[in-house]
């Protein structure tokens, strides 16, 4: 389930396993009533809150979710603790009002296995957009939680603190991509895709 937040429309995603409906909450940008509304409307049982990266329209609402559920942040990897640190900033910055920074219970890093909604996602860390950038793949399922390294016919941001262009599209061509066109993404912003249809239209790309 996406649900929109923000004024930056951010796909914050509820992902649960529909079996057991443990699940958890990927990128709580904001809007943090609203998520809790739509966890409560289809009875999720979240066990964590993970982040692919620390931008304020990513975590912005995570501490405040975190603490009225009471589980644990995971991700993302460390080299965005700058980012965090700067939430507050961030909010003044792109006129968000407050937002409370969060401290992760758990950094990840490549390598390392995501335990969510009852799946297995592998931890890719690709920075380009934010230093400590991390994407989730489930192999299996053939999808990717992509966060904002791209994007249905783009890529992400590198005129941020931290971001860089040349690094980002090492990111997408040496990590993502060879992973197979039949991946399916869900981005940080916008519409789904998958890695063929973006190897072969994305401008970014070809």
């Amino acid at each position: 389930m996406i649900i929109p937040v923000t004024g930056f429309q951010q796909n914050c995603s509820v992902i649960w396993n529909p079996a057991t409906m443990e699940g958890a909450v990927v990128d709580p940008g904001g809007d943090v009533d609203m998520i809790m509304q739509a966890i409560e409307d289809k009875s999720v049982k979240v066990e964590k809150i993970v982040l692919t990266h620390g931008h304020i329209d990513h975590i912005g609402g995570a501490a405040d979710l975190a603490e009225r559920l009471s589980v644990p942040v995971e991700g993302p990897h460390e080299a965005d603790q700058p980012l965090i640190d700067r939430v507050a900033d961030q909010a003044a910055q792109f006129g968000m009002g407050e937002a409370k920074p969060v401290t992760p219970d758990k950094w990840m890093q490549e390598g390392d296995v995501l335990d969510m909604a009852g799946r297995s996602f592998d931890v890719l860390h690709c920075p380009g957009h934010s230093p400590g950038h991390l994407v989730f793949i489930d192999k299996e399922l053939r999808l990717a939680i992509s966060g904002d390294v791209l994007f249905a016919g783009s890529i992400g941001r590198t005129d941020l603190p931290g971001g860089d262009h040349a690094t980002l599209i090492r990111s997408i061509t040496e990590k993502l991509l060879p992973l197979g066109d039949d991946i399916s993404f869900l981005p940080g912003h916008g519409p789904a895709s998958s890695f063929g249809q973006e190897r072969q239209t994305n401008p970014f790309l070809t």
